[in-house]
């Protein structure tokens, strides 16, 4: 443990706890990153369509595929430079999050059917939702307030 102190001097200890600071800080923006309730279900219809009956696919995706997908589309917004997830950033990242989780069948195997090609056909078949606009929003509230008074 003495050889380990020599080779760390305080200027990097304090360098690491800079860079663990500014990472947990950008953590916090990322949580903060707005995800429509919309997309969510999005998600979730994604991953169960990976465990439809398909003579390709033994073993669909588990829930936490569609919980990990949020999470990821959530930091590709903030990447974006956005505080709020598209349909696109799941879209973009689905095949991503979801190949690896996928247990092919031998059918598959045979007719040398990849993963991609099952996830492609899986984004196509499952109806991308409309996400209504800032502005949108925003237009629909004052005829709320109207009918409620």
């Amino acid at each position: 443990m003495g050889e380990t102190r020599r080779w760390i001097s305080n200027s990097m200890m304090r360098n690491a706890l800079q860079v663990l600071e500014e990472l947990l800080d950008l953590q916090q923006e990322v949580d903060a990153v707005y995800v429509d309730p919309s997309l969510i279900e999005y998600s979730v219809k994604l991953v169960s369509a990976t465990r439809d009956p398909d003579p390709f696919i033994d073993f669909g995706a588990s829930p936490r595929a569609s919980i990990n997908l949020i999470l990821a589309a959530r930091a590709l917004a903030f990447l974006r430079g956005r505080e709020y997830v598209l349909p696109q950033d799941v879209r973009d990242l689905a095949p991503d999050v979801i190949r690896h989780r996928l247990v092919l069948s031998y059918e598959a195997l045979a007719e040398n059917v990849q993963a991609d090609e099952l996830l492609a056909r899986i984004l196509s078949a499952v109806p991308v939702p409309e996400i209504p606009t800032l502005e949108d929003r925003l237009a629909l509230a004052p005829r709320r307030n109207r009918s409620d008074g």
